[in-house]
């Protein structure tokens, strides 16, 4: 009867360390989240090197990693974002430094601030997100696009659009040159992002046209790599996300369609390299690379230590591109730019950043990814 008392006794003592174990870990998160931070190592640029950018949509997955290049190359940078997609934990470590600056808005109505250069890449991009919201969609595309472009018009900034592969559409030509004008449905599911950025790439060449409007425009293919949403619907996510549960690994349709993916380094590098670029026609950026859905499900099954993951096929997506490969000679000749990171890299940093958000349980202050790879190559 003793030992049960002595067991019973010892038991409530260890719950009792536990709870008060867990408490503690709490606090110290909490009071870690008060420390002031360092801040990543930023080039000083004197006035007349130091530009101001604005970035829209910079809180978002490819405008946060652009945002870390501008800011450790010295710029000052203004990020604009209304959080439908974006996350302010992509860019909190920047915030309180001197050179950067954050405002919560929605480029659907107008902005008068001043800035030297602007990336305008607000816009949900990923399937689900786009058909959630479609008339914010078009919107985001159509107004916000104005809005930027009469913005560059007002202060002589340089502006650069960043459009899609999606202006391809279903595409006919393979893989998708520059002057392909495409095969969009023009009222299918995707037409409010497919149209939108199609109207996009028409209002950026009517400003140069007409208010001679310094634009640029990139095509942007698939991209993928840390901080993507881990359920932004598409391809990579979902199979990564898949494949570290063990869960069914879900390819839509036979499988037999294709996709090119660029890593989101890649992918800055490339948009910088355009807006210093005096090329004015719209370029792809994106990887040639092509790989079928089903090979990519193998592929990062294969990534995922110890993933008992099966690979089945689902019913096919409306309208869903069959063949997607962006032909960047343009790219390569005008920026002398092409991807460097491969396939296999890219994937097992983003699998490690999945990974890392999956196995979140408490919130700690500037704990975001910043590619430190990525940025001393800068």
């Amino acid at each position: 009867m003793d030992t049960n008392k002595v067991a019973d006794n010892s038991k409530q003592e260890l719950a009792e360390a536990k709870a008060r174990i867990e408490l503690l870990e709490k606090k110290l998160a909490i009071l870690e989240g008060r420390i002031p931070q360092k801040y990543p190592d930023v080039k000083y640029l004197g006035y007349k090197e130091r530009k101001r950018i604005l970035v829209t949509g910079g809180a978002g997955f490819v405008g946060s990693h652009l945002v870390d290049i501008l800011m450790t190359q010295g710029h000052e940078v203004i990020v604009v974002d209304n959080f439908f997609t974006g996350r302010k934990r992509n860019v909190e470590h920047w915030f309180g430094h001197r050179n950067f600056e954050m405002i919560h808005h929605d480029i659907v109505n107008p902005l008068y601030i001043e800035a030297d250069e602007i990336y305008h890449l607000a816009s949900p991009a990923s399937p689900p997100h786009y058909m959630q919201n479609p008339v914010k969609t078009i919107k985001t595309n159509t107004l916000g696009t104005i809005n930027m472009l009469g913005l560059a018009r007002r202060v002589g900034a340089k502006i650069l659009i960043a459009s899609t592969s999606e202006v391809y559409g279903d595409p006919m030509v393979h893989p998708q040159p520059e002057s392909y004008w495409g095969h969009v449905n023009p009222i299918g599911p995707r037409a409010c992002y497919d149209e939108g950025k199609r109207v996009a790439e028409t209002l950026a060449y009517s400003y140069a046209k007409q208010e001679n409007v310094s634009v640029r425009v990139a095509r942007i293919f698939n991209t993928y790599g840390p901080r993507m949403h881990v359920s932004d619907g598409r391809v990579v996510s979902n199979f990564i996300m898949q494949a570290i549960q063990n869960l069914t690994i879900t390819v839509y349709g036979n499988g037999k369609q294709t996709r090119s993916f660029c890593y989101v380094s890649d992918l800055v590098d490339g948009l910088l390299a355009l807006m210093a670029s005096s090329y004015t026609l719209p370029v792809n950026i994106g990887n040639p690379v092509e790989h079928t859905i089903e090979e990519f499900a193998v592929i990062i099954k294969n990534l995922v230590p110890g993933c008992r993951s099966t690979v089945a096929t689902g019913a096919a997506v409306e309208d869903d591109p069959q063949r997607r490969r962006p032909d960047i000679t343009l790219a390569e000749t005008h920026l002398n730019w092409s991807p460097k990171i491969s396939l296999q890299d890219g994937l097992q940093r983003t699998i490690d950043y999945f990974k890392e958000e999956l196995s979140r349980t408490t919130f700690y202050n500037n704990q975001t990814y910043m590619d430190v790879k990525v940025k001393s190559r800068h």
